[in-house]
C-alpha cells in the first residue's frame, strides 16, 4: 500500500463508477428450524441462479453466526429489495436482509 495515488487517478476512477445495490443477509431467529437445510439449499440455488443471470455480480457467503452473506447486485435498490423479499430463507424467517444503494467500478474482481 505504498503506491502514491494522484488526484487525477482518483477523479478518473470516480468517473467510471456505476450504481449497484449491496444486499446484506443476516441470520434470523428461525435459522435452525425443522427443514432448514432444505430451505437453505433452495436459497443457495436461487442465489447462484441470480449470479448466473447477471443479477448478482459478486456473491459472498459469510462464515459468521450473525452475517450470512453479501451480494453486490446489478439492479436498482428497489428491485434488489423485491428480489430479496422473495428469498426462501427470508420468507421462512431464517434470514433477514438489508439493501443499500452503492457504487462500484466495472471490471473490479476478486483475485483468482
Amino acid at each position: 500500500m505504498s503506491a502514491t495515488v494522484t488526484d487525477e487517478q482518483i477523479r478518473a476512477l470516480a468517473a467510471t463508477a456505476k450504481p449497484y445495490s449491496l444486499a446484506l443477509l443476516h441470520w434470523g431467529p428461525q435459522r435452525t428450524m425443522d427443514g432448514a437445510d432444505a430451505i437453505e439449499l433452495e436459497h443457495q440455488r436461487r442465489m447462484v441462479s441470480l449470479r448466473e443471470a447477471g443479477v448478482i455480480a459478486v456473491l459472498c457467503p459469510v462464515g459468521s453466526d450473525t452475517l450470512a452473506g453479501v451480494a453486490i447486485m446489478t439492479v436498482p435498490a428497489e428491485e434488489a429489495t423485491a428480489i430479496m423479499a422473495g428469498d426462501p430463507c427470508v420468507r421462512a424467517g431464517m434470514m433477514r436482509y438489508e439493501v443499500h444503494p452503492c457504487h462500484g467500478f466495472p471490471g473490479d474482481a476478486l483475485p483468482a
